[in-house]
C-alpha cells in the first residue's frame, strides 16, 4: 500500500510540473511583446487591453509595446493612455523598425510608456489635433483640444525635464516632429535601441516608476513571448485601410444596386449589405467627408439609368467621372492626413472595372432590344412550312417540327398538300398563311 501511493505521488508530481512553463523551472522572467502597426483606431485600443491583461496575469516583467503609426483617433488615444498608465506591469513602448513614426497620436502614447525608446532611423511628431474629416478645425475648437493635449502631454513628460515638455509641446502647437536622436538629446525618449536584444540589454537594470512606486528592471536572460493579434483584431485593423475601405463601399454599392434592379435574389443583397456594413466600421475610425458619397451613388444610379434608358455610354461616362470624384472627395479631401488617403491609381481602375461591367450589361441590353422575338405567338411570323392537308380553306401545316392549324390568308389562293406556305398572321392558335411563293 505504501508503494502504490508513493507511485501515485511521483506520478502527481511528474503530471504538475509538466504543466508549469519551462521558463518558470529554470528561474527566467518573462517579457511579452505586442505589436501596433497602422493607424491607432478602437482595434488598436482592444488589443492592448487584452495583451495587459494578459501580460499582469502572466506576471511578466514588462510588456513591450513596438510601436508604427502614423496617429489615429484622440478618443482611442486617450483610452490606451488610460490602459497604459493604469496597469500593473510596466509598458515599455518602442518606436520601430528603422523607418517607423510616432506620428500624431502615436507621440503621446510614446510618451505614456514607463519606459520609451526609439530605433534607429524613426521619427516623433506633429500631434496637432484635426477635425474627422481630416480639414482644419476652428480657432476656438482647436485652441480647446491644443490646450488639451499640451496639457496631457506636460502631465506625462514632466519627469524627463524643461526641454522635453518644450517639444512636446512644440509637436502639438507646431506640429513639429523630431528623429530620434534629437529627441534623445532632450530627453523625450529614454534609448535608442537598434532592435529588441539592444532595447533589452539596455533597460536591464533600469529603474522606473509605476504606480508611485520604483521598480528596477530585470531583463537579463529573459523569455520572450510574443502576443499576436486575433483573427477578430486583424480583421478590424484591415478595415482602418482606406484602400480596403473604399473597395468595401464599391463592391457594397454595387451589388445592392444588382438586387434592386433583378429583386427576388439574395446573394447579391447580402454581400452589399455586409460590405457596406464593414465599410461603415471603417469610415467610423478613419477621417473622411461624406460628402463623397452623394458622387458615389449618383455614379451607380447614372450606371442604372444609362442601361434602363440606353443614352450610348453617355450616362456610364459620367458616371465613372462621378464615382472617381466621390471617391477622392471622400478620402482624400484638403488637409487629410496620408494615412487616411486613398491610392489614386486604385480608384481609377476600379472606376474603369465598374464601367466595364455596366458597358457590357448594356451591350447585352442594345442586342436583346434589337434581336427577333424567339418566344410568343409573334416568333412564328414569317416563318415557312409546308401543308399538310389541302386548305378548303383550311387545313393543317408543319411549321417549326409542329403542326398547326391554319386558314388562307387569301381565300382566292390555292394551297395544296406539300406546298410551301408561310405564316402571315396568329389569331389564337391559328395561323393564317399564303401560299410560299416558288
Amino acid at each position: 500500500m505504501k508503494s502504490i501511493k508513493t507511485l501515485f505521488f511521483i506520478i502527481f508530481t511528474v503530471l504538475l510540473l509538466s504543466q508549469t512553463p519551462a521558463h518558470a523551472q529554470d528561474g527566467l522572467s518573462t517579457i511579452m511583446t505586442m505589436t501596433i502597426d497602422g493607424a491607432v483606431a478602437p482595434a488598436s485600443q482592444q488589443y492592448l487591453e487584452r495583451a495587459v491583461n494578459l501580460a499582469e496575469r502572466q506576471n511578466a516583467e514588462i510588456l513591450i509595446l513596438q510601436l508604427n503609426t502614423p496617429g489615429g483617433s484622440i478618443d482611442t488615444m486617450n483610452e490606451m493612455l488610460q490602459t497604459i498608465r493604469g496597469s500593473h506591469i510596466p509598458i515599455i513602448v518602442y518606436v520601430s523598425p528603422k523607418g517607423a513614426m510616432a506620428g500624431s497620436a502615436g507621440t503621446i502614447i510614446t510618451l505614456a510608456g514607463h519606459a520609451s525608446a526609439m530605433a534607429p532611423e524613426t521619427i516623433i511628431g506633429a500631434a496637432s489635433p484635426i477635425n474627422l474629416d481630416g480639414s482644419e478645425i476652428g480657432d476656438t475648437a482647436k485652441a480647446k483640444a491644443t490646450e488639451a493635449l499640451k496639457a496631457t502631454v506636460r502631465s506625462l513628460a514632466e519627469r524627463r525635464g524643461d526641454e522635453a515638455i518644450a517639444l512636446a509641446e512644440a509637436t502639438i502647437e507646431e506640429a513639429r516632429a523630431v528623429s530620434a536622436t534629437e529627441a534623445l538629446e532632450v530627453g523625450l525618449v529614454d534609448f535608442i535601441a537598434n532592435d529588441l536584444g539592444d532595447l533589452l540589454t539596455k533597460l536591464n537594470g533600469y529603474e522606473i516608476t509605476i504606480n508611485n512606486e520604483p521598480r528596477i528592471l530585470n531583463t537579463n536572460n529573459a523569455h520572450i513571448e510574443d502576443i499576436p493579434l486575433t483573427l477578430i483584431e486583424q480583421l478590424l485593423k484591415m478595415l482602418t485601410d482606406p484602400n480596403i475601405v473604399f473597395l468595401l463601399i464599391a463592391i457594397g454599392t454595387q451589388a445592392i444596386f444588382i438586387e434592386l434592379g433583378s429583386p427576388g435574389g439574395w446573394v447579391a443583397g447580402f454581400i452589399g449589405v455586409v460590405a457596406l456594413a464593414l465599410a461603415t466600421y471603417g469610415m467610423g475610425v478613419l477621417p473622411v467627408n461624406y460628402f463623397g458619397l452623394i458622387f458615389i451613388i449618383i455614379s451607380f444610379v447614372l450606371f442604372i439609368l444609362d442601361i434602363k434608358a440606353p443614352t450610348h455610354g453617355a450616362l456610364t461616362a459620367a458616371g465613372i467621372g462621378s464615382f472617381i470624384v466621390g471617391a477622392l472627395v471622400l478620402f482624400n479631401s484638403a488637409g487629410s492626413p496620408q494615412f487616411a488617403r486613398v491610392s489614386v491609381p486604385l480608384v481609377i481602375t476600379v472606376s474603369l472595372l465598374i464601367a466595364a461591367m455596366f458597358t457590357a450589361i448594356l451591350g447585352f441590353a442594345l442586342r436583346a432590344l434589337k434581336a427577333p422575338i424567339r418566344t410568343g405567338h409573334e416568333s412564328m411570323l414569317g416563318k415557312t412550312g409546308y401543308a399538310k392537308t389541302d386548305f378548303t380553306p383550311n387545313g393543317t401545316v408543319r411549321v417549326g417540327g409542329e403542326l398547326w392549324s391554319a386558314e388562307k390568308a387569301n381565300l382566292t389562293e390555292i394551297i395544296s398538300k406539300n406546298e410551301g406556305i408561310e405564316v402571315v398572321e396568329v389569331e389564337g392558335l391559328r395561323l393564317k398563311v399564303k401560299k410560299l411563293d416558288d
